[in-house]
């Protein structure tokens, strides 16, 4: 199993002091995130994509550029690029120059997107949410293994022998589906052969196990060679010395995310019995001791017939940004080797 984590570069303000930190400071913190990851051992670094006040990964592709000039090994890829509302020739592009610059180590994790903000901004409608996403991932596998490709669709000017470049270093790139919890996904990631990355933020982990069946069922039923249907895990997550570090330190900052989300949604707003009991063994958020997220990381794979990464979603608008180094260092360090002898 591979041990990832994932950031959303929200904004921070220093718990301490209640400063904002600027963008450019943020930005600085970030890269130092995914260089504290590469020299501790963590597997993959995947930023997000938003197109609102309060985030800075609306072009995560440059991020990522930026954290590979800095780091060796570890690979780099979307959390998810929002491919319904983007072009697939840029967004191939975009990864394949990364791709380069990194030496083979971008990633794409494609999704429709469970926030809507880019689809009024590029001009697109929310009527057309699924049939978007559809026609363009058609048009991005193509472009994998296709460089002169010949395509048409109903959303974008058709491809008649154009050349689309440059070609990534890989040969070919790698591709997951993010999905949320509809079954029409899964069965699509399954039917297209593609490894699936599945967001998990609430509820048991354990009730995707159907879900995941159906993927795998339908890659069989396709024809994909099992090894190629692989399941990654996108999770809420934070790793400290004891549990109730963790917890206590990863609390104001979830509460603030999720209190304006709620506030957006139309959702009643989150509580502390909440975050509790999703951070229980059964729940869906991986924090706590190196131990409870050891325990937390073998139990939902063995639940879910085997997960083939994991990633943790440590960003946190309200910690000091020396507890997320750490909690970096002990993801790394202490939980993926403990994972990979108990595997």
């Amino acid at each position: 199993m591979q041990i990832g984590i994932d950031s959303f570069v929200a904004g921070v303000t220093d718990p301490t002091t209640g400063v904002e930190v600027t963008p450019a400071e943020r930005v600085a913190d970030l890269l130092r995130e995914v260089e504290c990851a590469d020299a501790a051992g963590v597997d993959s670094f995947g930023i997000g994509e938003h197109h609102k006040q309060g985030y800075l990964d609306s072009a995560p592709a440059v991020l990522l550029a930026a954290a590979a000039a800095r780091t060796q090994r570890i690979r780099l890829n979307s959390a998810v690029t929002v491919l319904s509302a983007d072009d697939p020739v840029r967004v191939f592009q975009s990864y394949a120059t990364l791709d380069l610059v990194s030496g083979g180590r971008a990633e794409l994790v494609v999704g429709r997107g469970s926030s809507t903000d880019a689809f009024p901004l590029f001009g697109h409608s929310l009527a057309d949410y699924d049939a978007l996403f559809a026609e363009k991932l058609d048009l991005l596998l193509q472009l994998l293994t296709d460089d002169h490709p010949h395509w048409s669709g109903r959303f974008r000017p058709a491809l008649t022998g154009q050349g689309v470049f440059p070609r990534p270093f890989q040969g070919r790139l790698p591709v997951w589906l993010g999905v949320g919890g509809t079954p029409q996904s899964f069965v699509r990631a399954g039917a297209l052969g593609l490894p699936l990355m599945i967001a998990i933020i609430g509820g048991e982990p354990r009730r995707f196990a159907p879900l995941v069946e159906l993927y795998r069922e339908a890659g069989r039923r396709a024809g994909h060679d099992p090894a190629t249907l692989r399941v990654g895990l996108h999770v809420f997550g934070y790793v400290a010395d004891t549990d109730a570090l963790a917890a206590d330190e990863f609390f104001p900052g979830w509460d603030e995310m999720f209190q304006q989300a709620s506030r957006e949604r139309g959702f009643p707003p989150p509580t502390r019995a909440q975050y509790e009991a999703t951070r229980s063994p059964d729940g869906a958020f991986y924090i706590g001791s190196v131990d409870t997220v050891v325990r937390k990381v073998l139990r939902v794979s063995e639940q879910l017939g085997g997960v083939d990464r994991t990633t943790l979603q440590m960003t946190n608008t309200r910690m000091e940004h020396d507890r997320l180094l750490r909690g970096i260092e002990l993801l790394g360090s202490e939980v993926k080797p403990r994972v990979l002898a108990a595997l």
